[in-house]
């Protein structure tokens, strides 16, 4: 896709972090933008931020783990708009311990935000972007934690391999259909995730730890990498969809690890 300029966009997650910087360099490519959130005061703050750069722009309140709420985006857009070309399944949450630690609630809660989030942002777009026939570019969040697994983090990592999966399907799937895919694979990026327990469910359990800077031991604090600003990240969001990129990987450090992964898997077939 390389005409972005009175083209749509959707972002999920788009009132802060990742998804507000994206939004606000998608603005100044002059694409008309709609930013869902579930925060409505952090919607507010971002709109009129995002509209200042030329670009009309409205937000919509969405918990992306409810489907209905992720319908009601979909007609949101339409009915503003009539049509939507860049998807970015942005929103996300996390929790830190080992997985033997982790409670059935730990587990649903990042299942219905980090992996139903993006499946329902799949359904409910796709098939209309598909029917409007005017190509496009699908994106998802996943991590660093979705190439290559990271200790503490075992139920992130489930939740974020699945989205690395589902967005290699639809790289192949919608390529017909002129629609790109990418998805984002980021070690470490200044976002509010640490903090992203403020937005779990009472129904849930309330509260939750800091995500650890890696395991006491080497590899496991390597694997941590850097932290880089949000306004690092957009630009190389921009790129892919424009030149139909599939992963985008944030961090240079991040490749010998997911090497190593790679080696380990090709030594399996000679063992």
């Amino acid at each position: 896709m390389d005409e972005f300029a009175g083209r749509v966009a959707v972002i999920t997650g788009g009132a802060s972090g990742i998804g507000f910087a994206t939004a606000k360099a998608l603005a100044r490519e002059g694409m008309k933008v709609v930013l869902a959130d579930i925060e409505q005061a952090a919607l507010d703050r971002a709109v009129p931020e995002v509209a200042a750069l030329g670009g009309e722009c409205i937000g919509v309140r969405t918990d992306v783990s409810k489907l209905e709420d992720v319908q009601a985006l979909a007609d949101a857009t339409w009915a503003k708009f009539g049509a939507c070309h860049v998807l970015f399944n942005n929103a996300g949450v996390a929790v830190a311990g080992p997985i033997a630690s982790m409670s059935h609630n730990d587990w649903k809660w990042l299942m219905d935000v980090n992996l139903w989030g993006p499946i329902h942002g799949v359904e409910v777009f796709v098939p209309r972007m598909i029917a409007q026939d005017q190509g496009g570019h699908i994106l998802s969040t996943a991590s660093f934690a979705g190439l290559v697994a990271n200790d503490g983090l075992g139920v992130y990592c489930v939740t974020k391999y699945g989205v690395v999966a589902m967005m290699e399907c639809l790289f192949r799937e919608l390529r017909p259909h002129g629609i790109g895919a990418s998805v984002l694979c980021p070690m470490r990026v200044e976002t509010n995730i640490n903090h992203s327990g403020r937005n779990r469910p009472e129904e849930l359990g309330a509260g939750l730890p800091l995500l650890p800077a890696g395991s006491g031991d080497e590899e496991g604090r390597s694997q941590a990498g850097r932290v880089i600003d949000v306004e690092q990240v957009a630009p190389m969001i921009v790129k892919a969809i424009r030149e139909q990129q599939l992963y985008i990987i944030t961090h240079e450090e991040a490749r010998p690890f997911i090497a190593a992964r790679f080696r380990r898997i090709d030594r399996s077939f000679d063992e």
